[in-house]
C-alpha cells in the first residue's frame, strides 16, 4: 500500500502525516524518524477504523511544509496540497464519521481515569504555556478547539457540553451552509489557511495527539489494567 506523507518541519523536528489516512501522523527528531514510525502507525490506525491492515506500506514524501512553529510541540499550520478540492457527499459523510466516532472514543478513554486530576507526568512549560498533564486537563484542551476550528471557516459553534456532543453541532451548523462542500479555502487567524478538509483532518489528528498522551500519562499514573487501549496504540 502507498502511503502519501506529508512532511512538516522546523530545522530538524518533523511531523510525517500521511494524506491518505486521515489523522493518522508520526513525530520524529529528525525526518527519518518519523518515517520509520509510519508504517507501524498506518497498522494501528487501520485497526483503529476497524480495517484489516496491509501487509507492506510503501512511503513517498508528497509534500513539503518549512515552518516557523514549534513543531516539537505539535504545533502545525499546513495545509495538504488536496485541502483545497471540493468534497463528495460520500468523503464528507465518510470523515465526519470518523471525526465523530474519534470524539466519542477520546470521551470512552478519559472517563475510564480514576481520578481525572491525578498525574505521574512531570510540570513542563512551553512556549505556548504549561503542557497539560492530567485528564482533566488534556480533555478540556482538546474539547475546546472545537470554537477556533470551525470559526476559522465562518462556522457558528461553541465548546459546550461534551467534546462529541459540540463538534456535532458544529457540523450541523456547518452543513447549514448552501454549498458547504465547495467552499473555498480562506485565510484565518494568524495567516493560517483553512478549508472543510483541514477542519476534518484536524480534529481527527487532534483528538489522536492527546489521546496518546493521555493514554500513555494513564498507564504510568494507574497502571495498564485500568486505563483501556481503545484507540489500539499498542496493538
Amino acid at each position: 500500500m502507498k502511503i502519501d506523507c506529508i512532511w512538516e518541519h522546523n530545522g530538524g523536528d518533523s511531523i510525517l502525516y500521511a494524506g491518505n489516512f486521515i489523522g493518522a501522523f508520526t513525530r520524529g527528531a529528525s525526518k527519518e524518524e518519523a518515517i520509520l514510525k509510519m508504517p507501524e502507525e498506518i497498522r494501528r490506525f487501520q485497526l483503529w477504523r476497524g480495517e484489516t491492515p496491509f501487509d507492506r506500506y510503501d512511503l513517498e514524501i508528497v509534500q513539503e511544509k518549512e515552518s516557523d512553529l514549534q513543531i516539537k510541540d505539535a504545533d502545525s499550520d499546513v495545509l495538504f496540497s488536496t485541502e483545497g478540492r471540493p468534497l463528495s457527499a460520500e468523503e464528507y459523510q465518510d470523515l465526519k464519521a470518523l471525526a465523530l466516532r474519534s470524539a466519542e472514543d477520546f470521551q470512552a478513554l478519559y472517563d475510564s481515569f480514576p481520578d481525572k486530576h491525578k498525574s505521574a507526568l512531570p510540570y513542563r512549560k512551553t512556549f505556548y504555556g504549561p503542557v497539560p498533564r492530567t485528564a482533566e486537563e488534556m480533555y478540556q484542551h482538546t474539547k475546546n478547539v472545537n470554537e477556533y476550528y470551525f470559526s476559522e471557516i465562518g462556522v457558528t459553534a461553541d465548546n459546550e457540553g461534551t467534546i462529541a456532543t459540540c463538534r456535532a453541532r458544529g457540523f450541523e451548523a456547518l452543513e447549514s451552509i448552501a454549498d458547504f462542500l465547495s467552499l473555498e479555502t480562506v485565510t484565518g487567524s494568524y495567516d493560517e489557511q483553512w478549508s472543510v478538509r483541514k477542519v476534518l483532518r484536524r480534529f481527527i489528528w487532534h483528538d489522536r495527539i492527546h489521546a496518546k498522551a493521555m493514554y500513555r500519562m494513564g498507564v504510568s499514573t494507574f497502571g495498564e489494567d485500568i486505563i483501556p487501549d481503545i484507540f489500539g496504540f499498542t496493538r
